[in-house]
């Protein structure tokens, strides 16, 4: 099962590299520029991240949060099974002395471990997930914590493109790929070991809004964010959690 999810997601790695690959994902448009910042701050503050600090990129795509990730002083791994969206990672020319890129599922990365953080930005719900965060904990030293950002199952577009993701508009997800939410994912990750769990709804502001009204969004967003119930059915999850 692992190595056929392996295959699919190498094959539709060719698919996104063959396009603009960060404009399927949503991240360059005005407000999908806005939603990077904002993923990175999330991920980034969750583990303190700066210099000395050994880090864990999990599925680092084109590099777009490695290079973000990069500018803190981290000494990253980022791994990915992709060779064909490695090489636009590569082709950033990030500094070597603080930037590692390697072909490989991250389950295979217990020879660079252990780390003080590992990372990511919607990459946990293209992995079996029970497997990947008993990894993550294994990968993980005493006192590291996971930071990682990923869509949420109650949003309706995201259950849309995973409920008919054979539909041809939705062509974009991958075949194995899924979504989370926040109150089962809460108990996966505890029953992995993890402590202080952080699970929070966050991001309304659709790659898709015209720039005249990004402002309005994302103050109406920031207001829903809080709100009980509403905010459930927000676009993104943030989740952390520390390993004893």
């Amino acid at each position: 099962m692992t190595y056929i999810r392996e295959t699919h997601e190498i094959d539709h790695g060719k698919v996104l590299a063959d396009n603009n690959t960060e404009l399927i994902w949503g991240w360059e448009t005005p407000a999908g520029r806005l939603r990077v910042l904002r993923r990175f701050e999330f991920i980034a503050q969750g583990v303190q991240m700066k210099a000395g600090m050994r880090v864990l990129e999990v599925g680092c795509g084109t590099g777009l949060f490695t290079e973000m990730f990069s500018r803190t002083g981290a000494q990253i791994l980022a791994v990915d099974i992709s060779p064909e969206l490695l090489a636009k990672a590569r082709a950033r020319g990030l500094p070597e002395d603080k930037v590692r890129f390697m072909e490989k599922p991250f389950e295979d990365c217990d020879v660079d471990g252990p780390f003080d953080a590992i990372i990511g930005s919607s990459v946990l719900h293209h992995l079996d997930v029970k497997a990947a965060l008993s990894r993550i904990y294994t990968l993980l030293k005493p006192g590291g914590i996971m930071s990682f950002a990923e869509p949420n199952m109650l949003n309706p577009q995201v259950f849309a493109e995973r409920k008919f993701r054979s539909l041809p508009c939705f062509w974009y997800v991958s075949p194995d790929e899924t979504a989370f939410v926040r109150w089962s994912f809460r108990t996966l990750l505890l029953k992995a070991g993890f402590e202080k769990v952080e699970i929070m709804p966050f991001d309304w502001l659709h790659p898709a809004t015209p720039a005249s009204l990004i402002n309005a969004v994302r103050s109406l967003g920031r207001v829903l964010e809080i709100m009980p119930v509403i905010r459930e059915f927000a676009g993104s999850l943030y989740i952390k959690g520390r390993r004893p």
